[in-house]
Parts: structure tokens; C-alpha cells; sequence
């Protein structure tokens, strides 16, 4: 739950955010009745502290101008008036409760639940789904009469889904409610404690299942069981609904088929706007590096997908020239050896690409100015380690395709909070921890768990002189992504690291199905366009290789039976092929028993989907297959 306090005392401003914050609250404090205003039209807030005497605009003024822009979030007056006309005065300014100073903190606090629910009063002082209890008086979480321990974040999300059993929330809205503006972390960071949360109920008998990820959506809590059979039995009248209507459907008007494919178009270009400027700032990095002879493999190769990937969607949008360019890019990114005279040419189309989107920028897209490397536009790693040999190793070998820097910091037991700031105030994208680099090994383990805590989205790899079991197990158990050794050559380690901070671009993805099933190719094409994935189905496999040669897809799903040939077929003649041997495959089947699913795999499939499951089951194994293979 998100709280504005207004409060132009300094001390009483933080007492009350301390107070609060205990309690599991977010506080964001406004030093004056202005500040508050901007604040309280700008965000969402489940409730507003408010002092009445206040620089440049007072509380009651304040009040009054909320309650007539419609602004109905909870108003508990806090102040130092405590005759009747001022009680009278703000309450008909529209607050809700009025609380004198000095007042005593338990009081505040009751007040506080005593508002928050008067603002959802279906909901009682406990919330309870199922064997979970919260009770928001004590801050304590209960599942089959055993205690939960929850950190702050993971109890406020328990509380936001418990207070809103039928909204979903985005990433972006829980942010929005749960951290203050100056401390809003990335949105991967709520996968990480959504991820957390899930498992410490899980660990007390919970459903795993129970906070529900819809995706593209965000997160809700999972339905009861009354509210399943209600939607299933409105989902029931809906598909007689659509199958009543299907004979019909071919009479859809030219202008129904119009705004369905602008409405695909203005999805996918809006996704394409939000990357464009990071490749062109890989394609302008990759040229410099060039013509300086320190091109890196890794750098390369990265830049040449991203090329390949600006040619397609520049072209999709209309853009000829741009996207020529692009694929001349590509294509000189593929020569072996590259030359001074590459270099050149490269820096060139690089240029020209810049300046043949400046003219004509698809969908006024805002194009960066052409970087400088040291502004530091790529991925920052930084290694914390006190052996300075290794250190220096990495820093010459993983200079291109990130930055690096490295840290010495004391490592000792019990390191958190300040202690951190040294490596938090860096805002790397991915850390690489030497756990030799203590006196102790322990003390590194108990700072990569802080590290795990404090950057729940920055992926923590651990470095060790030791390779086995016990401290690959003790490296996961503590929140570490990724667990490297001396003898894993630094180039290997590197390109590691960067498949770990490699987004997901679904939304660029290319897929291939083939089924001899139109309802089935309907079906996935329905699940997977709203991520704006590109989708091409085959209904005979006889024309397979030339469709497949012709889209060059990212992902490739087959049914496993079809007439004359059949999908297991199709893949191993995949597997056999060079070109397409890495292509990541998986199986749609009607199919579920052993020896059939032992089969798909034999043929070295990816993943095995079944067609009872898969509109709970294909979204997600398609970008758990994408992930591993962009």
C-alpha cells in the first residue's frame, strides 16, 4: 500500500515514514502543499497524510482542490489545530479523518487500516484466501496456522493481491504502488520477488500456482474454485457463441479486417520503437571497434543479429532504403576475415543508416545521437574480486560487447545496506563475484546473498577456484545465476554472460508451424500474435523445406502426426542439416503417452506441448524456447 505524507516538518516527516515503512507501507514524503498537489494528481495513492499548515499551499486548500478534481484516495489531517472550527473546516473540505498533534503512533496506525479499509469495504480487517491469513494490524502473514517470514516487497505484493482478489496487476502498476518514485527499480525486479514469494508459499503447503501469471498481462491472484466455474461457464456460451457465428465469419467487412491488421501493425511498431535505438548504438559501437582492431567476437557476432533483425523490421514498415542498409550491414559483418578496408565501408553504412532514418524515422521514432563509447551505452559488468591478476584477465578479454569495471571492496560477514552502496550505486547489469576474493569463502557466499537481495534483477554470477557440487549448490541457493571456474576459458565465461543479459525479443520472433489441423494453426496463431510474434502455418509438410528456407524462422512447432510425413520426420531432417541443426523445435501433439514422447525427444526436440494443454501451456514453453536460442 503507497502513502503520501505532506508534511513540512523535517522530523515528523521521517518519524512518519519510518513508522510507516515498519509496517510494510511505501512512504513517499512532499516537503510542502505544492509538492503534494503535483504528487497527488501524478500518482496513485492508496492513502494521504496531510498537515494543514503548510509553505505555498496549505492542507485545507489542498484537500479541497483534490476533492474537486474527483480525487476520492483517502485524507487523514495531521496537525498541530486542534480547536473545533479547524475540525469542522477540514472535514468539509473533503478529508476523511482528522488526527491531532501530538498523537500517539498506535493510534496512527489504527487509523491508517481503519481508512484503507473504508476504502475497499468488502474487505474485512483480515484478509484470508484459502488457508492464508494476513492480518495488516500485526503485519503478519499466517498459511495453515505456521508463520511466514516475507520481506517487506514480498509481503506488500501478498497484500496487493489479497486487497484486489480480481485485478491484475502489470509490472508497471505494481511498481507503481509498492516502491517510492526515487527508488523505482527495473520491472524485471517484480519477476524476482514474484518469483520469491511463490516459493516461500509454495515451502508452507500453498499452490505454487496461486499468484497467476498472465502473460502479457502481468500478475493476479489465482481464482477460487467459484469464480473458475463462473468463468468456465461463461467461456462456454462464449465459444457457442463464436462457433455459431464461425460459418459467418468469412462475411467480415474489408474495414473489420482493416483495423485488425492496423491495430497488429501499431503493437508491433510500438515494440520496435522501443529497441531500435539500442541497435543502432551495438551497429555504431561494432564500427568503432573495427577500425580501432579490437573487435571482439561476441561484439560481432551480436551486431550482426541485430542487423539482420533491423533489416526485417525496416522493410516491414516500409522503410526500403533503411532497410537495405541494414542488410549490407549484415552481409559485410559475415565476411572472413574483416579488413581495414571492412572497417571503412562499415562506418559508412553505419552513417548512412543513421541519417536515412533521421529523414524518414518510422512511426517518429526518436533516434539517439550516434554514441560515443564513453558514455557507456553497453551492459556494464562489474567484477568484485581482490586478486588482481584475475581481474586484469577480464578486463583485457571482456572489454568489447560490455563494459567492465572491478571493484575491491572488504568483504566481510554480514555486509548490507551502506555496505553495499559502493556496488549498488554502480547500477551494473550483471556482477561477477569472486568468492575467493575473502579471507573466508563464507563471507563472499553471505555477500552474494545480500547482493541476490538488494539486485534481485541483476544477475550475480559467482567466480571459484573450486569446482564441484556442494558450492555450485550453495551459489544457486543463494540467489547466483551463474557459476564460473579458471578452467572455463574467460572467452567462454563472457559469452556466458552475455546470453544471461540477452533480452527475450519475442516480439521480433519468426515462427513456423506446421500442422495438417486448420483449427490447430488457427489456435497458435490466436495464442502467439498478440505478443507480435510473426506467424506462418503449413497444413502439408510436402511443401516444408522451401517454406522453411523462404521464412528462416526463429522456432519451428510440428505436429507429430501428419499424412505421408510425419513431424518427428521433419525434425530429425532438421537435426541433420547444418544450416538448421540449432533450431530450436517444438512439438504440438494429441499424442501424450510414453513411447510418443519418448520419441520426440529421441529426434532431439526442444519441447513437447500437449493440444489438451496448450492454451495454458504453449505461450510460455514458446518463450522459454526463444529465450534460449536468441
Amino acid at each position: 500500500m503507497k502513502i503520501l505524507a505532506v508534511e513540512d516538518d523535517v522530523w515528523m516527516a521521517s518519524a512518519l515514514a519510518d513508522t510507516l515503512t515498519q509496517q510494510n507501507y511505501t512512504v513517499e514524503i512532499a516537503a510542502d502543499g505544492q509538492a503534494g498537489w503535483e504528487l497527488a494528481i501524478g500518482t496513485d495513492y492508496d492513502l494521504i497524510l496531510l498537515d494543514i499548515t503548510l509553505p505555498r499551499l496549505d492542507g485545507i486548500t489542498l484537500c479541497r482542490k483534490l476533492r474537486q478534481e474527483g480525487d476520492q484516495t483517502p485524507i487523514l489531517l495531521l496537525t498541530a489545530k486542534d480547536t473545533q472550527s479547524d475540525k469542522v473546516m477540514g472535514l468539509d473540505a473533503g478529508a476523511d479523518d482528522y488526527l491531532a498533534k501530538p498523537f500517539d503512533f498506535q493510534e496512527l496506525l489504527a487509523r491508517v487500516r481503519a481508512l484503507l479499509r473504508r476504502g475497499n469495504s468488502a474487505l474485512p480487517p483480515v484478509l484470508e484466501w484459502g488457508n492464508l491469513r494476513l492480518d495488516p494490524s500485526l503485519c503478519e502473514v499466517t498459511c495453515n496456522g505456521e508463520t511466514l517470514h516475507l520481506t517487506r516487497k514480498e509481503y506488500g505484493l501478498l497484500e496487493l493481491f489479497l486487497r484486489n482478489q480480481h485485478r491484475i496487476f502489470s509490472p508497471s502498476a505494481i511498481i507503481e504502488r509498492l516502491w517510492a518514485f526515487e527508488n523505482s527499480p527495473r520491472e524485471s525486479t517484480i519477476k524476482s520477488h514474484v518469483k520469491a514469494l511463490r516459493q516461500k508459499l509454495k515451502a508452507a503447503g500453498m499452490d505454487p500456482d496461486c499468484i497467476e501469471t498472465v502473460y502479457g498481462l502481468g500478475y493476479r491472484l489465482k481464482p477460487s474454485e467459484e469464480d473458475s466455474q463462473e468463468n468456465s461457464r461463461k467461456n462456454s456460451r462464449k465459444n457457442a457463441q463464436e462457433n455459431r457465428q464461425s460459418d459467418r465469419s468469412a462475411e467480415a467487412t474489408p474495414n473489420d479486417v482493416e483495423q485488425k491488421i492496423t491495430a497488429a501493425v501499431m503493437q508491433a511498431r510500438d515494440a520496435f520503437k522501443a529497441q531500435i535505438g539500442a541497435r543502432l548504438t551495438v551497429l555504431q559501437q561494432t564500427a568503432e571497434a573495427l577500425a580501432q582492431s579490437n573487435l571482439s567476437e561476441t561484439l560481432r557476432n551480436q551486431a550482426e543479429q541485430e542487423a539482420h533483425k533491423l533489416a526485417g523490421t525496416l522493410g516491414t514498415f516500409g522503410l526500403a532504403e533503411a532497410s537495405g542498409l541494414a542488410e549490407a550491414i549484415e552481409d559485410l559483418l559475415q565476411s572472413r576475415p574483416l579488413t581495414q578496408q571492412n572497417a571503412d565501408s562499415l562506418q559508412q553504412l553505419v552513417t548512412r543508416l543513421y541519417r536515412e532514418l533521421e529523414q524518414s524515422p518510422p512511426a517518429s521514432i526518436s533516434l539517439p545521437a550516434p554514441p560515443d563509447p564513453a558514455t557507456g551505452e553497453l551492459p556494464l559488468l562489474l567484477i568484485i574480486s581482490q586478486d588482481e591478476q584475475m581481474a586484469e584477465q577480464w578486463l583485457k578479454e571482456a572489454s568489447q560487447g560490455m563494459r567492465v569495471e572491478v571493484i575491491f571492496p572488504p568483504i566481510a560477514a554480514g555486509m548490507n545496506g551502506p555496505e553495499l552502496n559502493p556496488i549498488v550505486l554502480k547500477k551494473p547489469d550483471a556482477i561477477l563475484l569472486d568468492l575467493d576474493a575473502g579471507e573466508r569463502k563464507q563471507d563472499s557466499l553471505q555477500l552474494l546473498s545480500a547482493l541476490s537481495k538488494q539486485l534481485p534483477s541483476v544477475p550475480v554470477l559467482a567466480w571459484t577456484e573450486q569446482d564441484n557440487l556442494s558450492d555450485r549448490l550453495e551459489v544457486v541457493r543463494r540467489g547466483g545465476h551463474g557459476f564460473l571456474h579458471p578452467s572455463m576459458p574467460i572467452a567462454q565465461g563472457i559469452e556466458h554472460i552475455a546470453q544471461v543479459l540477452q533480452p527475450v525479443h519475442a516480439d521480433e520472433a519468426e515462427i513456423l508451424v506446421v500442422d495438417d489441423d486448420p483449427v490447430v494453426l488457427n489456435t497458435v496463431r490466436a495464442l502467439l500474435q498478440p505478443w507480435g510474434m510473426q506467424i506462418t502455418t503449413l497444413d502439408t509438410p510436402q511443401q516444408f523445406w522451401e517454406v522453411l528456407n523462404n521464412v528462416s524462422p526463429d522456432l519451428l512447432i510440428l505436429d507429430v502426426q501428419m499424412p505421408d510425413i510425419n513431424g518427428i520426420e521433419l525434425c530429425q531432417v532438421i537435426r541433420a542439416d547444418p544450416q538448421w541443426s540449432k533450431l530450436p523445435v517444438l512439438f504440438l501433439t494429441a499424442h501424450t503417452d510414453t513411447n510418443t514422447v519418448h520419441q520426440v525427444f529421441i529426434a532431439k526436440a526442444d519441447d513437447c506441448v500437449s493440444k489438451a494443454s496448450m492454451g495454458a501451456k504453449l505461450v510460455p514453453r514458446v518463450l522459454s524456447c526463444l529465450e534460449r536460442s536468441f
